[in-house]
């Protein structure tokens, strides 16, 4: 990838985090995070070039446990700990010297999709967020995976999750499940989605170091998972990507958070949880930067011109 981008590294909690720095010229930054399980290149690295090449700095990171994050266990996602990796980021960002502290845009996929909404809620400070194809409802998202599961695995991937929490107690190392994989197989994601995973992601084994499991325990917690309540306290302006054929993070719980949200907007697009990197990643990405353009950039000029005429 041909971008201009830089190692830094930063502490979250006891641990160091890592992530791309992609230095910008407008003073915009978009920070940015995978799915679950999903490392910084291959889950934000072709919308990172894009918003670079906008003139946006990006600050893509590893959530601690995966990737070049430090943390032990490997593999392991625990909410709170994740969110506080965000904080943390943001920190980051926003004392990063070409980086006007008041645009810093947060976004995310699927889970970090999910995690972008709860914290828009929390920090008042920024400038908007983009939530595509997110993890609002994870009751409603396991419910509906368990249609795509036969009952005898649904069983055993259960039995595997309940054997790595207790596990985790007495130190052991995490049972890891993969994260996508056909229905009848124990992973993380069966539905028709998952088939897509791969050339969505990592097309032609791109990204040969990222490990595509996650502790067995982690992906049955998503399950208990519901930051779309928190829609109703969003202020930022807010992007919600919504994919009408998505049959993993579904596409009715992230209408609803555009629905109750008070500065929403919302995009939809054909295709399955992974089509923005598919198909859809031409529309996806130019509303995208369309909502940057007028939110981030453009909404604070006209705010300082109107509070200058006032005075």
């Amino acid at each position: 990838m041909s971008i201009e981008r830089k190692k830094i590294h930063f502490t979250s909690g006891d641990t160091e985090c890592v992530a791309w720095h992609h230095p910008g010229r407008n003073g915009g930054c978009v920070i940015m995070a995978g799915a679950i399980a999903v490392t910084k290149e291959p889950g934000t690295d072709r919308f990172a070039a894009r918003f670079h090449d906008a003139g946006y700095t990006v600050l893509a990171f590893d959530y601690r446990h995966l990737g070049e994050s430090g943390g032990q266990p490997r593999q392991v996602v625990r909410i709170g700990e994740q969110l506080a990796d965000w904080r943390a980021a943001i920190e980051v960002a926003a004392g990063l010297p070409e980086v006007d502290p008041a645009r810093l845009v947060l976004w995310g996929h699927s889970l970090s999709g999910g995690h972008v909404l709860q914290l828009a809620a929390q920090h008042t400070d920024l400038a908007a967020v983009i939530a595509q194809s997110p993890h609002a409802d994870g009751q409603a998202i396991s419910r509906n995976a368990s249609r795509h599961q036969r009952p005898r695995t649904l069983l055993r991937f259960t039995g595997r999750a309940v054997l790595d929490a207790v596990g985790a107690v007495f130190g052991r190392a995490p049972r890891l499940v993969p994260l996508a994989g056909r229905p009848g197989t124990v992973a993380a994601l069966t539905t028709p989605d998952a088939a897509d995973m791969a050339r969505a992601l990592d097309p032609g084994n791109r990204y040969p170091d990222w490990q595509q499991a996650v502790a067995a325990r982690s992906a049955a917690r998503t399950g208990f998972y519901r930051p779309g309540r928190f829609a109703e306290r969003i202020r930022c302006p807010l992007l919600v990507i919504a994919c009408d054929q998505d049959r993993s993070a579904l596409a009715a719980p992230a209408l609803r958070v555009a629905e109750l949200a008070p500065d929403a907007e919302v995009v939809r697009l054909p295709g399955g949880h992974y089509a923005t990197y598919l198909d859809e990643f031409e529309p996806a990405v130019a509303a995208e930067l369309s909502f940057l353009r007028r939110r981030v950039l453009e909404a604070p000029q006209q705010v300082r011109e109107s509070g200058s005429a006032a005075t």
